[in-house]
């Protein structure tokens, strides 16, 4: 019988991989609402499609739900306080994130990051829903990038 790692070694493992460091973001019915995405990915081309898991007790769960879309904003070097406050470890909460001036969208409505290395603006196709997390399928419908060098997330820390 196959044995399976426990969830320290889980993350253990998936901070061998180098990935950007991204704020997912949505406007609900109490405004905006973000998290700091530890899975977020591309499904398909054709149609463009992107994906991101959302465990289910993550306030900006609703916001995804009732705005009917999310944005995948990839953050800049040097933006930790930023990462330190959708991470979770700052001392702003909810919209009080989203800093006049620093923040815009594209044609979802979700806010978009002004200062981004890129921002994958998507309209939510579907939810399901596995253990403990939802994974959100949206339909890309608009992007910018900027020149900006990106934020990396490795081996539990930033680079």
């Amino acid at each position: 019988m196959e044995t399976e790692i426990d969830a320290k070694t889980f993350w253990q493992a998936l901070g061998c991989r180098a990935i950007g460091v991204a704020i997912v973001t949505a406007r609900g019915t109490d405004g905006p609402a973000g998290f700091l995405a530890l899975s977020a990915t591309h499904l398909s081309a054709s149609p463009p499609m992107m994906m991101v898991s959302i465990g289910l007790t993550t306030s900006a769960l609703a916001a995804v739900r009732q705005g009917n879309h999310f944005a995948i904003n990839y953050v800049a070097k040097g933006s930790d306080a930023l990462v330190k406050e959708f991470g979770g470890g700052g001392s702003l909460k909810g919209a009080d994130r989203f800093l006049p001036g620093a923040w815009s969208a594209l044609k979802s409505g979700a806010p978009t990051l002004v200062d981004a290395v890129g921002v994958i603006d998507c309209r939510l196709d579907e939810m399901i829903e596995r253990h403990g997390a939802v994974i959100a399928l949206g339909r890309v419908i608009a992007y910018s990038a900027s020149t900006r060098d990106p934020m990396i997330s490795f081996r539990g820390g930033y680079i």
